[in-house]
Parts: structure tokens; sequence; C-alpha cells
């Protein structure tokens, strides 16, 4: 069941089938995002995702924490964690799962975008 409420900035999409959403969010990415916000004084109101120009093969993703959401922004709650997309960055991202990884050598998220045409050699930026 699908439910949608509309903000004076945003629209706040709650319970979108996984295919409708730009981006998907693994459990360990809400927990850990979650825990990081936590930390946060004051506690952000929720993570925007984007993808940005830049990086050897054309663009980047980003991360970061917002106290409140765009002009442009559709907010997409995962459990209790509001995650704020534009509709540029919409486009680049669908079909796209974030996951938090921890290995051996190094913890982070990790972004699978099956639009993803190629990727640099450090694995940071890509083209489509």
């Amino acid at each position: 069941m699908s439910t949608a409420t509309v903000t004076p900035t945003a629209e706040v999409v709650t319970g979108v089938p996984a295919s409708t959403q730009p981006v998907t969010l693994t459990p360990n990415t809400i927990a850990k995002v979650k825990e990081i916000m936590a930390t946060q004084d004051p506690v952000p109101a929720g993570l925007r995702i984007g993808v940005v120009g830049g990086g050897c093969s054309g663009f980047q993703y980003s991360m970061s924490f917002e106290n409140q959401s765009g002009m442009m922004d559709k907010v997409y709650k995962f459990e209790d964690l509001k995650v704020f997309v534009d509709a540029t960055s919409a486009m680049y991202l669908q079909n796209c799962t974030v996951d938090y990884v921890e290995t051996l050598e190094a913890a982070g998220f990790k972004f699978e975008n099956a639009a993803v045409k190629s990727t640099c050699g450090c694995g940071s930026s890509f083209s489509v």
C-alpha cells in the first residue's frame, strides 16, 4: 500500500514499491546511517543521497546529512530514516542499491547500480 503526503518543500513517500523507488537501502545501511546520525549534534533530519559531476569517469555518488529537504526533493522513508533525493539524481539512481559493507581491510557504503556502464580504477566514479 502506498501513501504520500505533500509538504511545502518535498513529497514524503512511504510504503513505495521498490520498483518505483530510485534507490534501495539494505538493512545494514539503514542501521549504520542511524548509528552515525545519533552521534551528530544536532541530530540531522535525514540523509541526502545524490549524484554529482566529477571524478575520472564523469559522476560520483554523494551522501550527506541534511536538516531539511530541498524544493525539488522527494523524501523516501526507510523504516524511520528519511532519505532526500533530488529529481536529477533520481534518474541516475534508478534501481541502485546502497549497502554498508565491513571487511578486514575496509568498511564503507557500496553502491550497486545496474545502469552504470563503466567505473574508474579506484571505484569512486562512474559513467552511464
